[in-house]
């Protein structure tokens, strides 16, 4: 299997924690297991949130625990042209168009009304891009490597934003054309990104791109029943050798995978070893993983 094209694509707003942690070792095991490549993606499309020295922060995490990437880093912030040439060609199919609307003049609704579609409602204010649910591919289906098939009619998601009123372009037009630049096969991410998988289809349906395979993992969630996260203010992971193992341990753990508890003081390298030869997806329960204090002292 060695075309199998992994990725693992943190957005650089602050440091890694262990919930990024299980998602980058599900991704590196996956890829590596399968004897395929994995390659590493900044998500840096937004630079009011990215902090100087996150980026390379997240490298030096992930270097600690051993998750060495293929190839070089590939940044979104210098990639403007190639989403600019996407956006086009939706826009040339009917598929996308200009939105004055602002979050607040449809926050009584449960998604945006679609009240620019036919034509932009305030014309001389700023627009976002939005993409039209209701005319690309209906319905969207595809078969998720652990929960199995989903089923999501776009046209009851509403239309996303592509491209932001600050010009900024969004996460949905970004992942679809940089997984298929990237040549990636297999997206291996959170169960949190679940329900932003039929828009992505609908893109890559629209674009002729390929579709990859997708494994969505549980989340990995505290002990209050809230998703790590950096707005949650998880602890950042550790970068020295004494408190990463026993946490790449305990993500191999949190992953259902069972490592044999003598392995937890082993070093990263022969960890890492016994997780890519014994991977299985299989073993992974589809439910929320709560972490303790003791198991994840450094924890997206």
């Amino acid at each position: 299997m060695n075309h199998y094209h992994g990725r693992f694509a943190p957005t650089p707003s602050g440091p890694l924690h262990f919930g990024s942690l299980v998602a980058a070792l599900a991704s590196f095991l996956d890829a590596r297991h399968a004897g395929g490549k994995w390659r590493l993606r900044i998500e840096d499309i937004d630079p009011p949130r990215c902090p100087p020295g996150a980026a390379d922060q997240i490298q030096h995490q992930l270097t600690a625990f051993g998750l060495h990437w293929d190839g070089p880093v590939l940044w979104q912030q210098n990639r403007d042209g190639v989403y600019q040439a996407a956006l086009d060609r939706l826009v040339d199919q009917g598929l996308a168009y200009p939105c004055s609307c602002s979050r607040k003049q449809w926050r009584d609704y449960p998604i945006y009304p679609g009240w620019c579609r036919e034509g932009v409602r305030e014309p001389g204010r700023p627009v976002a891009w939005r993409l039209r649910g209701d005319l690309g591919l209906r319905p969207v289906v595809w078969q998720d490597r652990l929960f199995g098939e989903q089923r999501f009619d776009p046209a009851g998601l509403g239309d996303v934003v592509l491209k932001r009123k600050d010009d900024l372009w969004a996460y949905q037009l970004a992942v679809v054309v940089d997984d298929a630049d990237q040549g990636i096969s297999d997206v291996v991410r959170g169960f949190d990104l679940l329900d932003n998988t039929p828009w992505q289809r609908q893109m890559q349906h629209a674009l002729g791109l390929p579709e990859p395979r997708y494994l969505h993992l549980p989340l990995i969630i505290d002990e209050g029943g809230q998703k790590l996260s950096k707005q949650n203010l998880a602890p950042a992971l550790p970068t020295d050798d004494d408190a990463v193992r026993p946490l790449l341990h305990a993500a191999l753990t949190a992953l259902d995978q069972a490592p044999p508890d003598g392995l937890a003081g082993a070093p990263v390298a022969e960890q890492l070893a016994w997780g890519i030869a014994h991977w299985e997806v299989s073993r992974i329960r589809p439910k929320p993983h709560r972490t303790t204090e003791g198991a994840a002292p450094g924890s997206d």
